[in-house]
């Protein structure tokens, strides 16, 4: 008889798009979820796991946190769909109030205003249109590495060319690509290339992650946000950042821009929002959302069926109450540096030139290479695998994906880190050897 994990991956293969689900011929890859709770995941087999991805830094208080999964019960229970841009439920409006209140209001001391979306790209396309609209000018500067989601608008603004190639001739191309820093020594030379774009062209906004996720967990130094926040202010553009993965406590902050001292125009949230729930928003300051969008007059010219989901509204209430009352942020900080250091002493011993850690609070990355300097790709998907055999779930990053991603919920303890950085030693070493 076949295991139930078999089975499943047998009706994806007949029913499920191609180019979706990758599953290795040897049965090595993927597992199926069955259920997860916390640090853990079991699969659809009973075996358990402890998820080191977070469920792309989605379960940022633990796998089906109970009290945020009760909010999404009662909800459920009460009202589970209402009609969000024409007859709203109430827990939009409080949702609304919350994000202002931890975006503006805390970070620049002014009332912040929100369009909801169901996914991060759509918060990102939001916030697009808002600056199109607020501006007038409808090019765009994003950077080299850069990932903001897939649909057609995000697309023009995602780096990698496997994304866009295949849609080149479909999508439009208002964004301008420019090399992310990684040293300060970079910002002088990106300085120059900004008002290159910007003498080149109408430029409304500066789309930017604080801290590049997909791209590979990528930092860059102190004075980058500041400068983009002045460049902004000197050609009338707006600030977007993209705060999809990095918001909400991940990077040891609230959100990664606070890391650099600046405030921006437009934030895109999403992912931890509500712990599980697809919901996204574009969170902007009142008086750039009121010069971009006009009143309505019963016709929403940006909505969606799904607008502003009470399910997703209650959850996200109960996740934004968790992440405060048990100080996930400032935990993420702690349990980080932590995690950061173990790293480090791992690649001390594997030797520095085939191991390179960086990161900010969990969020977190190790490097690999081969001995003559170029990208261990085969050595880090080696090494998943093999994690993934020993009851770890990780992902790799980058392009090529020679990053080893570590984004576990903010709830990791040091005992669930120590444990797998045994299990990572011991497979970097039999992979170097």
């Amino acid at each position: 008889m076949k295991k139930k994990a078999d089975k499943t991956i047998a009706l994806l293969g007949r029913y499920e798009s191609r180019n979706i689900t990758f599953i290795e011929p040897d049965g090595s890859w993927p597992i199926v979820w069955e259920r997860a709770r916390g640090m853990r995941v079991w699969d659809a087999d009973g075996r358990d796991y402890l998820d080191f991805t977070g469920a792309f830094a989605v379960a940022a208080a633990g796998h089906a946190n109970p009290r945020i999964v009760a909010a999404g019960q009662r909800q459920m229970a009460k009202l589970l769909h209402a009609m969000g841009d024409i007859h709203p439920p109430t827990l939009k409006a409080e949702l609304a109030r919350e994000l202002s209140r931890i975006t503006f209001e805390r970070l620049a001391k002014r009332t912040g205003k929100t369009i909801f979306c169901s996914s991060g790209f759509e918060a990102v396309e939001a916030a697009l249109k808002t600056a199109h609209l607020a501006t007038g000018r409808s090019r765009i500067i994003a950077f080299e590495d850069a990932y903001h989601g897939l649909g057609y608008g995000a697309l023009n603004a995602t780096w990698r060319g496997d994304f866009r190639s295949p849609f080149r001739r479909q999508i439009g191309a208002f964004a301008s690509f420019v090399p992310f820093p990684r040293a300060p020594a970079d910002l002088a030379r990106l300085e120059t290339r900004l008002a290159a774009e910007f003498r080149k062209q109408k430029v409304g906004a500066i789309l930017a992650e604080p801290i590049q996720g997909r791209g590979g967990t990528n930092i860059p130094p102190a004075g980058f946000l500041k400068l983009l926040r002045k460049v902004c202010q000197q050609n009338g553009a707006l600030l977007i950042c993209d705060e999809v993965y990095t918001g909400l406590g991940r990077t040891g902050h609230w959100f990664a821009s606070e890391h650099f001292g600046v405030t921006p125009d437009i934030l895109c949230l999403g992912k931890a929002l509500t712990g599980g729930f697809p919901l996204s928003a574009c969170v902007g300051r009142a008086d750039v959302m009121d010069r971009a969008w006009p009143q309505s007059t019963g016709e929403a010219i940006h909505t969606s069926t799904f607008l502003g989901h009470p399910v997703g509204c209650a959850m996200a209430l109960a996740s934004l109450r968790e992440l405060a009352s048990r100080d996930l942020p400032r935990r993420s900080a702690e349990m980080g540096e932590l995690f950061l250091d173990e790293l480090q002493r791992l690649a001390n011993r594997i030797g520095e030139a085939r191991c390179q850690p960086r990161g900010l609070g969990l969020m977190l990355a190790l490097e690999l290479f081969h001995n003559d300097g170029s990208p261990a790709t085969d050595i880090a998907s080696g090494v998943i695998k093999r994690l993934l055999h020993d009851g770890f779930i990780l992902l790799p990053e980058g392009d090529p994906p020679n990053i080893v991603a570590f984004t576990p919920p903010l709830t990791v303890g040091k005992s669930h880190i120590q444990k797998l950085i045994r299990a990572l030693g011991q497979a970097l070493e039999e992979a170097f050897a």
